[in-house]
């Protein structure tokens, strides 16, 4: 039995995803010796994946410029994932009362846009596989900026519409692409801080631009929003075209020691410790010890981009397969019974927060609070300081405690340690009761707003725990995962802009939330099975994988 009663495998010599990722130099053995570790406090660590010698391989790039990159894809991700999305939620009903339509006709404008993302996501996991994710980014942006400007310059109920339904070929790319670009940058022991960073903008910063976006409506009138936001999203194409060079790179396959089901650690490490060159242990600016070799030879002559090179907008194919192919591997992942377990709880449990964001207006627009649009965007800062409390917490523990929970497991990692920052999503189903009987009997709004941060906190420790754990436990159908619940996602957010205002309206908003509350418990309460259980999963899936047998390729964007 594995570290805290993950239940062990008898059918593989090596389960994939399961690997040595820390040892102290005095226990180095001859298998990891050779192998490329990190410095410094990390000298322990061993690199997972390891890189190539190649200067022009992402993961050898310096990393100031890597957090340059992850750092104006954050921006797209704050921008399209975060700011559009939400961002005619506390002007609802004053877009209502101009345009002369019901509150759950302007949702569903949202709702529409929400509806595109989903059947852009697909295509867009096709083609970065295809083609790259530089071209995918850039013109997702472009569609982002030329849908705010319709919406800055319409007039109309259609108008509008059209300007949002264009806004949603944006979000796809910078809500799944730019997780996997956290791998193509950054080493397993690197990757929380992040992912808790991406998890946060996709969950929580939403919350900030409605306590910007109340106060505009309010002061400036609803049109501002898109005038405003014209002036982001040119930048962000600028910068997406100056300073975000390709990341998807392909490396030879020995190298993804956490997707083999044969530990050829020994056999890979006197390779590396037989053909290394006279720089071994030289050290890069990027903290990672550089390690040349014969198999690594014809990458390391290569010639290093220049700035003007890695502004290409093609950079050639890197697939061979067709497109239907990759169209439908995002739906065919979901055949893993974990990759269906994650779509589903990460979906349902943003889906309710969504849902409280459809209902605010709606709730305390109406006596006996009777807030302006700006009072309904203050509301926000409730949840938003509660998803950074969150992102707080999972940045600061998830990396230290898998890197404990390694230790105290002989050095072994197993994916299945992720799962233990689900213990703080329980409350998510607490705030969600607390949410619904408070506003249900007109509780302050201070209190309601605590309750929703609370929830919020929840979701953001779920979506970091549960993201962070399917990378590691199935990197190799990372792209495809990511897609498939992006897609969920926006099709319940779609699914839910049609009945949640009326259901409230008709019901109250006590018994909408308790039920998203009981719902949320059952969430939470599921992850018991795949922490135990998970290893065995693992090597079954290996063992009797569909997908394979299918002919069904996936990729790993980590």
């Amino acid at each position: 039995m594995v570290f805290l009663g993950i239940l062990e495998d008898k059918h593989l010599q090596h389960v994939p995803a399961t690997v040595v990722l820390a040892e102290e130099e005095r226990e180095r053995t001859e298998a990891t010796a050779g192998l490329k570790h990190g410095t410094g406090k990390n000298a322990d660590i061993i690199l997972i994946p390891q890189p190539s010698a190649d200067p022009n391989d992402p993961l050898n790039w310096p990393y100031a410029k890597k957090l340059v990159i992850i750092s104006i894809i954050a921006f797209g991700s704050v921008l399209y994932a975060a700011v559009v999305a939400p961002l005619l939620s506390p002007a609802l009903v004053v877009i209502s009362q101009e345009f002369e339509k019901p509150v759950g006709e302007i949702t569903v404008i949202s709702g529409y846009m929400l509806l595109v993302t989903a059947a852009s996501g697909p295509f867009a996991s096709a083609f970065s596989r295809k083609w790259g994710k530089r071209p995918v980014l850039i013109v997702s942006s472009i569609f982002g900026l030329l849908g705010t400007i319709i919406g800055s310059a319409t007039t109309s109920y259609e108008g509008l519409t059209a300007g949002r339904i264009i806004q949603g070929g944006s979000i796809s790319a910078f809500e799944s692409l730019v997780i996997s670009m956290i791998g193509d940058l950054f080493f397993v022991h690197e990757r929380g801080v992040f992912m808790t960073l991406i998890q946060f903008i996709l969950a929580a910063a939403s919350n900030f631009s409605a306590i910007i976006v109340g106060a505009i409506t309010t002061s400036l009138g609803w049109r501002y929003l898109f005038h405003i936001l014209n002036i982001f999203a040119a930048l962000e194409v600028i910068l997406l075209i100056l300073f975000v060079p390709e990341t998807t790179y392909i490396r030879d396959h020995r190298y993804d020691i956490d997707e083999l089901a044969e530990d050829n650690l020994k056999d890979l490490s006197s390779v590396e410790k037989r053909h290394a060159n006279t720089n071994v242990g030289a050290s890069g600016d990027d903290g990672v010890t550089k390690v040349e070799t014969t198999t690594s030879v014809a990458p390391a002559l290569r010639p290093k981009k220049t700035f003007v090179q890695e502004l290409a907008f093609y950079n050639g194919t890197f697939s061979d397969d067709n497109l239907f192919q990759l169209l439908i591997a995002p739906f065919a992942v979901c055949l893993n019974v974990t990759v269906l377990w994650f779509v589903i709880v990460t979906g349902v449990l943003s889906v309710f927060f969504v849902a409280q964001s459809y209902a605010m207006a709606q709730i305390f627009s109406a006596p006996p609070y009777l807030l302006t649009a700006a009072g309904v965007g203050y509301l926000s800062i409730g949840p938003f300081v509660g998803g950074l409390l969150g992102a707080f917490f999972m940045g600061a523990t998830l990396d230290p405690l898998i890197k404990w929970c390694a230790k105290k497991n002989n050095g072994v990692y197993e994916p299945e340690f992720r799962l233990l920052g689900m213990i703080p999503s329980i409350l998510t189903g607490t705030g969600l009761v607390l949410f619904g009987y408070m506003c249900q009997n007109h509780f302050s709004v201070y209190a309601t707003a605590t309750a929703h941060g609370m929830d919020l906190f929840g979701i953001v420790c779920a979506t970091v725990a549960c993201s962070a754990y399917i990378i590691d436990a199935f990197r190799d159908m990372s792209s495809e995962i990511f897609i498939s619940n992006m897609l969920l996602k926006n099709l319940l957010f779609y699914g839910f802009s049609y009945f949640v205002n009326d259901w409230t309206a008709k019901s109250g908003p006590g018994i909408v939330f308790y039920v998203f509350a009981a719902i949320a418990f059952g969430m939470t309460l599921s992850t018991i099975p795949f922490f135990f259980w998970g290893k065995k999963y693992r090597s079954y899936w290996h063992r009797h994988n569909l997908l394979e047998k299918w002919g069904i390729r996936t990729h790993a964007e980590f």
